[in-house]
This record gives C-alpha cells, structure tokens and sequence, in this order.
C-alpha cells in the first residue's frame, strides 16, 4: 500500500510521466501473480483491474455493481453549489450532453466543424514553419466554445488554453491545496475561467427571461433550460462549473490525439499516402469552399483506423475510476462496498495478449472485426461511455481531412522529448516544414 496517505502515488505518476504506466502494471502482475491487485493512490486504498474481463465487468455493470467516482481535488477545481455526490451531477450532464453530441445534432455541425478548420488554415497557407499546437489550440476552442458556449472570440483563446492547462496539470494530482502546488494553480485556473463565463451566462438567462426560449442549440442553452431530478433549475454557478469542465475535456484530449496523428503521419510516409489516397477521393468532385458531409465522414475508413491506433498507443485519458456501491466478488476476491477501482487504457492497448507487438503502429488491427470486446476502450464502454466520443471523432477527422488534402509536412525537431502526463504531448507543441501540394 506504499506510504501512510501518499500511498504509491509517487511511483505512478512519476511513470506515467515517463509513459511507462504499463511498467507500474506488469512489476505488480508479476509481484503478486495476478492482474488484479489493491494499493493506495492520490489517497484512497484501491483496486486496479487490469484486464479485458475487468473492464467488461466494470462498463457493464454501471448503477449496478459500480459508480463512476472522481477524487476529491475534482469537486475542489469544479465546485457545486449543493453536497451532492459528483456522481449525481456527472450522471445529469451526461443524459444533457447526449442532446447535443448525438448523431442527429453533430450532422448539423458537420459543416460549421469543417469552415472554421478551412478558416485558420488560411492563416498558415503562406508560412513555411507552424507549430501543431497552435493550429490544433485554436481550431478545437473554436469548436468548443462555439458549440458549448454558443460564442467565438478568437482574441480569448490564447488564455483559455493557459487555463485549462493549468486545470489538467492539478485534476489528478496528489490532493494538497498549498500554495504553488499544481492543485492550488488548478483551482485558482478554473475560478478565473468560471468567473469570465458567468458574464455569458447571466447575459444569455436574461436573454432567455426577456424574448422566451431561444433557437440556440449549444449547451448553455441546454443547460439554462434544463432541469435536475428535483425540478430544479441549475444555477449559474453550476452551469459554469459544468461549462469549464466540459472545455477541458473537448480541448486536451483532442489536441493530444491530433499530436500523435500528426507526429506518426510525419515519420510513416506509407500511412499517410493511404490517408491522402482516401481524403483525395472524398474531396474529387468539389468545389474549394464546399465543407465535407456527414456522408464522407463514414468514408474516412482507413482514416479512422489510423486515429484509433493513435488512441490506443497515446491514450489521452490514463483511466478513469469507479467506486463499489455493492459488496461483489471478482477473481475470487471480494470487492467490499465503498472501495475504489481504477481502470487503465495501457493494461489491454499495451498488452501483447491483446495486441501483437503493441508498440507497433499498425491501423490494420482495427480492420474486420477489430480488436476483441473490452480490449480497446479510449472512451470507457457501457452506459458510461464517453459522450463525446462521436463528437470527437468528427472533429479529428475534420483536421485530418483538411490538413492531409493540402499539405504534407516533416517535422523539425525529430527528437522532440514527449510529456506523457497528464495527456501525450510534444514538449515543444511539435513544430513542422508545410510543404503544400501542387494545385
């Protein structure tokens, strides 16, 4: 269980900053002869499964077996205005969420995705050296913040990046709220964010209390409308908390993803000609500004499968945690009510029994069938599964279009260190040479 409180946290997060996770997993598989084993993290006593019927037991078993638990520094960054569980609010934005990033709703956002994607690039049409970061920084905040917050104020996405890094840097950090600890900074990020989107907020209510309900389909709009379990209205400063949360989630794990696609295009030539082949052919027969459909998205075949095998060798999120609302016995142990679980991406898309030589980039295991059931799980599974997972995809697929169809690039630094935590990113935001295609 390593030290009083701090348990074995330094150990684990030291090597998840080193991407060697997997590493933590397989000395305590071997130390204990078992892929399930209990230790202590960010200071609670845990259980980790670490296998493809774990993971299947857990996303199955939602409300039943488990809920979705998150640490105490969570509530501390996005604070609620009640002392309900975060597991009730995370519950009620999630059924809100799939209002909004449903298939029917995203169709609609196809176009609005692909013209601001067509929009910043002509901004780097005429330089030779970009920085991936700062393309992907302001494409995925104009998304987000013209689909959950219903506005686009480019001069404001330079510090909303500094924030929310702030706020990933302190989520699942040791739960200490000194002074100049990466909690403390996380929590002084969000109350600086929340406080910029109340004056949006309480704008749009009284909108909303002068002229009726609105047209508009971002979720503030969702939010200031909807109601909770009692009948309640959320208040404002709920509604922010939500907001400053969800900008999180929709930002980093993208920007991570889109880092690793373009890093792994630049150094396999013979995967980025097939992605290029299959973008080339959506894009034969249209006019320069026509936006790409949901149809051609479906096209993206082999596009797709090279996003996947991105997520699965750089998963954005390291996991995610549950919490027993049962006693139940799992691999002859028994499981007692109130213990916490923790899951990992890196036990199955690290793992040789699920993928052969799984340092390998290779998009054909995603080809057919796939990989086997619960062995793939970049958003989780089950009635819990990430909400966003649509979403996401539609805009990842969206950059790569627009980018593969215009440009190939090198990168400029080949040995650019990579920061493995809180999400995989170049410590530099990866720099590139553009070189545009012939017309």
């Amino acid at each position: 269980m390593g030290w009083p409180f701090i348990g074995e946290s330094l150990d684990y997060f030291s090597k998840l900053q080193q991407g060697l996770a997997y590493k933590f997993l397989t000395e305590r598989w071997k130390k204990y002869s078992s892929s399930t084993f209990m230790t202590s993290l960010i200071g609670e006593p845990m259980v980790l499964f670490c296998n493809a019927e774990g993971n299947k037991l857990l996303f199955s078993n939602e409300q039943k077996l488990v809920q979705v638990w998150w640490p105490s520094s969570l509530s501390k960054i996005f604070p609620k205005s009640d002392d309900k569980p975060s597991n009730e609010h995370s519950l009620t934005v999630h059924k809100l969420l799939r209002l909004i990033l449903k298939n029917d709703g995203l169709r609609e956002y196809v176009g609005i995705m692909d013209a601001i994607m067509k929009e910043h690039l002509q901004t780097y049409k005429k330089c030779k050296e970009v920085n991936v970061g700062d393309i992907s920084k302001r494409y995925l905040l104009s998304l987000s913040s013209n689909i959950f917050i219903g506005m686009n104020d480019p001069g404001k996405i330079d510090t909303l990046a500094k924030l929310l890094k702030e706020i990933e840097n302190g989520i699942f950090s040791i739960p200490i709220n000194f002074p100049g600890t990466p909690l403390n900074r996380a929590i002084k990020a969000s109350r600086l964010m929340i406080k910029d989107l109340n004056i949006t907020t309480r704008q749009r209510r009284n909108d909303f209390l002068k002229h009726g309900s609105s047209s508009r389909k971002d979720f503030m709009s969702i939010l200031l409308l909807a109601k909770d379990h009692n009948g309640q209205y959320f208040c404002d400063g709920d509604i922010n908390s939500h907001l400053a949360g969800l900008l999180l989630a929709s930002y980093t794990t993208l920007q991570s993803t889109i880092f690793s696609i373009m890093n792994y295009l630049a150094e396999l030539p013979e995967v980025y000609d097939s992605v290029l082949r299959e973008q080339e052919a959506i894009a034969d027969g249209k006019e320069p500004n026509d936006t790409i459909t949901w149809e051609d998205l479906r096209k993206m075949k082999y596009s797709w499968n090279v996003v996947r095998e991105a997520l699965r060798i750089s998963t954005p999120g390291f996991g995610s945690f549950r919490e027993a609302i049962t006693d139940f016995s799992y691999e002859g142990y028994v499981i007692q009510r109130g213990l916490k679980i923790h899951w990992t991406s890196d036990s199955t898309h690290k793992n040789p029994k699920y993928f052969h030589d799984p340092e390998k980039f290779d998009p054909s295991r995603f080809e057919g069938d796939g990989p086997a059931p619960y062995t793939f799980a970049p958003f989780g599974g089950g009635p819990r599964m990430c909400p966003g997972n649509e979403y996401a995809r539609v805009a990842i697929l969206t950059f790569l279009h627009n980018m593969v169809i215009h440009f190939r690039w090198e990168k400029l630094n080949p040995y650019e260190k990579i920061i493995h935590y809180p999400s995989p990113r170049p410590a530099q935001g990866l720099p590139i040479l553009l070189n545009p295609h012939n017309p």
